[in-house]
């Protein structure tokens, strides 16, 4: 079982889940400074592990008119201050070469879209800066084509792989997360991280924006960290009915508290249980 160290923080599936927390895309200062403040508050209570979480740009909006956040400069001041501010770890997504020369020198997980998870230019260049990877799995991606991206970061000398499912494509405009899929996923021994948030879009489903199913979060959550896992991606919002992108998959922050508490119980519970092989 590999472990992978993300600032102080040490991954692995069979450690104490890690929360990947914060906003889709980074918004206002007040917004930031209030989810960021919350999710460290609330994951110091209950003594989880934390990752701060935010997007500088979301590339990849259903529409034009859609928001895609402050942009890499502004947004990377904005990441840093956090960092900061509040002594947080920070995770967020890179589309190009170029940013990831630009984000390495602020962020402490480059995560790589799932829509770009095979982009092998992309890849090199996240694996040359030597630090940790959340690899997010492409909705078009089978399991088991999933080696194929390890292989290539394990060719490129970075074994520090996070391995996150985010749902797969099931017709249009709809995701599922396949529970035996997810549990392959650990068979390559890199910690795995379940992304609660965008599993549970309906992707295109209001046509010029992604639909979602808040009211599945807790139970999706609880399915899937009762396989064992490494960590969990999640994202809150004040007011999730306002949040400029993917709001109507949000968790609501005044609800934090109580969901992290569940699943910290499911969490200790799965992995005291003594390991029972089935062949």
């Amino acid at each position: 079982m590999k472990e992978v160290q993300v600032a102080n923080i040490c991954l692995s599936n069979n450690q104490p889940f890690t929360l990947f927390g914060g906003l889709n895309v980074l918004e206002d200062q007040g917004i930031i400074n209030e989810v960021a403040e919350e999710c460290k508050r609330v994951t110091k209570e209950l003594e989880i592990p934390f990752v701060f979480k935010a997007s500088y740009d979301k590339a990849n909006r259903s529409s034009i008119n859609s928001f895609r956040g402050p942009g890499i400069k502004k947004g990377l001041e904005l990441l840093e201050k956090v960092k900061s501010d509040y002594l947080l770890p920070i995770i967020s997504d890179v589309h190009s070469e170029e940013e990831i020369k630009q984000a390495s020198d602020v962020i402490d997980v480059i995560q790589i879209p799932a829509f770009l998870c095979r982009q092998t230019d992309l890849l090199s260049a996240a694996a040359n800066t030597g630090l940790p990877i959340n690899l997010k799995k492409g909705q078009f991606l089978s399991p088991k084509e999933v080696q194929n991206v390890v292989n290539k970061f394990e060719h490129f000398g970075n074994e520090k792989i996070l391995i996150c499912e985010r749902g797969s494509s099931f017709g249009y405009n709809n995701l599922v997360v396949d529970m035996i899929g997810l549990d392959h996923l650990k068979s390559y021994g890199y910690p795995v991280i379940f992304d609660v948030t965008h599993a549970l879009q309906l992707p295109g489903g209001l046509g010029d924006i992604t639909a979602g199913r808040r009211s599945s979060l807790l139970n999706l959550a609880k399915s899937a960290m009762s396989l064992g896992l490494a960590g969990l991606f999640l994202e809150v919002h004040p007011d999730p009915d306002k949040a400029k992108c993917d709001g109507q998959c949000a968790l609501p922050l005044e609800l934090l508290r109580e969901f992290l508490g569940q699943i910290k119980t499911i969490d200790q519970l799965v992995k005291a249980m003594p390991e029972l092989v089935i062949s």
